[in-house]
C-alpha cells in the first residue's frame, strides 16, 4: 500500500442531515433502510391516472417550518430549496455546530442543485389572459399578461438558491457555490468543499444536494428521455443490477453534511463520523466507445485510488449509482471491472435507489448519507428487489439482508447519462 500524502489537512464529516422518502432525520432514515422499507409508493400528491409511470418516492411528513429560522423566506422557496435547507439544519444540529463555534467568514456552503421547475398553477392566470376561444395569442403576453405573474416567480427556480438560503440561515459568509451536474452534483460539491478546507479558505463547510422530481411535467418529460419503471407494485419497482430491471423511479429528497478541518473539529470537541480521503470527477468525453465503457467513471475511480494510496481489494464496499435501467447499470458495471480488475466481482455493492428512486442532485447526497452512517455502525443496507443479479454485470450485489462490513472504507460513485462522473473514498475514523 502506498503511503497517503499528508501535506494537506485532514477533512472529516461531523454532521449528517437527511430528508428522504424513507425518513426525515438520520435515525428514521437509517432505521427504515436497515429494515428494508421502501419509500416508493403510488403517486399521491397529484393525479397519476394518465401518467406513464404511476409510482414515485414522495416525502409525506416534511414540514419546512420545523427547520427554518427565518420563516418568512418560505414564500420564495421551491420544494427543492425547502428540502435542502431542512437537511442542512439537521446536519448542523447533528454536528452540534453552535453560533460562535466557527468564524462566519470561515464557514462556507457548497450545494448541488438541478433544474427546479415551476408549477403550471404559477402561470395559469397569465396563460388564461392570452387565451381567447381556446387559442393562445402570443402577441398579448408582453403587454397584458406579464403582470399576472408574481415578480418573485423566478427566485424559487434558480439552482443557486439552496446554497444562498443555507448560507443566510446560518450566517455562513465563507466560500459559496452551486454545482449543477445532475446526479454527480453532491460528490462534486463535496470535492469543492474539501479543497476549500485544504487550501485554508474555510474551517468548516456545509455540503449537500437537493432535488424534487415529483411533478406531472417532470414524470412525463423523464418518461420520454429515459426509462422509468412501468411496475404497478411499489414493492417490486426499481431493481438495480437485477436481470429483470425495467427502469428507475422518480423521487425527492436532500442530504447535507458538515465537513471540517480535522484539527478544528477536534478542538471544538466534535464527534467524527468519517474522513473524506479523496474525491475526483471525470467525463466520458466524445464517442460511443467512451460512453458505453463509462470512461468518466473509470477515470474518477482511478483518480481516488491514486490519491488515497489504496488498492482495490482494500475497499470495504461500493455505494453504487444503480439507476435500475438496463443501459446505465451495464455501463457502471463495466467501469468497475476496468477500474478495479478482479476485485470488482468480490467487493460488496449496494444500490439505494431501490428505496427512494432518483431525484437529480439530491440523490447522491442521500446515498452518501447511508454509507457515512453505516461506517459508524459497521453495517450497510441491502439492495431491494435484486432477486436475480444480472450475470452480465458480474457484481457482488448486497441483497436480501444487510452486509456486515469487512473494513471501514467505502467507495461512493455517481454518474449522469451524459457521462459526467464522480467518485469519493471515505473511511471511519
Amino acid at each position: 500500500m502506498t503511503a497517503v500524502n499528508l501535506q494537506f489537512p485532514r477533512v472529516v464529516i461531523t454532521g449528517v442531515g437527511v430528508v428522504s422518502p424513507v425518513g426525515v432525520g438520520k435515525d428514521a432514515f437509517w432505521r427504515n433502510l436497515i429494515e428494508g422499507r421502501t419509500g416508493i409508493a403510488l403517486l399521491k400528491s397529484v393525479s397519476n391516472d394518465r401518467l406513464p409511470c404511476r409510482l414515485a418516492a414522495e416525502i409525506p411528513d416534511f414540514n419546512p417550518l420545523d427547520h427554518l429560522k427565518r420563516k418568512k423566506l418560505l414564500k420564495v422557496m421551491s420544494r427543492d430549496i425547502q428540502l435542502g435547507v431542512g437537511a442542512a439544519a439537521l446536519a448542523i444540529g447533528d454536528a452540534r455546530l453552535m453560533a460562535g463555534d466557527c468564524d462566519p467568514d470561515r464557514l462556507g456552503v457548497v450545494f448541488g442543485a438541478g433544474r427546479i421547475p415551476s408549477t403550471p398553477q404559477e402561470l395559469m392566470n397569465a396563460a388564461a389572459c392570452c387565451t381567447t376561444d381556446g387559442a393562445f395569442d402570443f402577441s398579448r403576453f408582453g403587454e397584458e399578461c406579464l403582470r399576472q405573474i408574481s415578480p418573485l416567480w423566478l427566485l424559487p427556480q434558480l439552482p443557486n438558491m439552496p446554497a444562498c438560503h443555507v448560507a443566510i440561515e446560518n450566517d455562513a459568509r465563507g466560500p459559496n457555490n452551486t454545482i449543477t451536474s445532475r446526479e454527480a452534483s453532491a460528490l462534486l460539491a463535496l470535492s469543492e468543499a474539501v479543497h476549500a478546507v485544504q487550501r485554508g479558505a474555510a474551517d468548516c463547510m456545509i455540503v449537500g444536494g437537493c432535488g424534487s422530481e415529483v411533478t406531472p411535467v417532470n414524470i412525463a418529460r423523464q418518461s420520454l428521455v429515459e426509462n422509468l419503471s412501468r411496475q404497478d407494485d411499489p414493492q417490486r419497482a426499481c431493481r438495480p443490477f437485477d436481470v429483470d430491471r425495467d427502469g428507475g423511479i422518480l423521487g425527492e429528497g436532500a442530504a447535507a453534511f458538515v465537513v471540517e478541518n480535522y484539527e478544528f473539529a477536534r478542538r471544538r470537541g466534535a464527534d467524527v463520523y468519517a474522513e473524506v480521503v479523496a474525491v475526483a470527477g471525470g467525463s466520458d468525453g466524445a464517442g460511443p466507445k467512451n460512453r458505453v465503457g463509462g470512461r468518466g467513471l473509470v477515470r474518477s475511480i482511478a483518480a481516488v485510488l491514486k490519491k488515497s494510496g489504496l488498492a482495490p481489494h482494500e475497499i470495504g464496499h461500493i455505494n453504487g449509482h444503480g439507476k435500475s435501467t438496463l443501459h446505465s447499470d451495464l455501463i457502471e458495471a463495466r467501469a468497475y471491472h476496468q477500474a478495479l480488475g478482479a476485485a470488482a466481482e468480490t467487493i460488496p455493492v449496494m444500490g439505494l435507489k431501490s428505496y427512494f428512486g432518483t431525484f437529480d442532485a439530491g440523490t447522491g447526497a442521500v446515498e452518501l448519507a447511508a454509507s457515512v452512517l453505516g461506517l459508524a455502525r459497521g453495517v450497510v443496507p441491502f439492495t431491494r428487489n435484486c432477486e436475480r443479479p444480472d450475470p452480465l454485470c458480474r457484481l457482488n450485489v448486497i441483497h436480501h439482508e444487510p452486509c456486515v462490513l469487512r473494513n471501514s472504507t467505502t467507495l461512493k460513485v455517481n454518474r449522469t447519462d451524459m457521462g459526467q462522473s464522480a467518485a469519493a473514498i471515505i473511511r471511519a475514523v
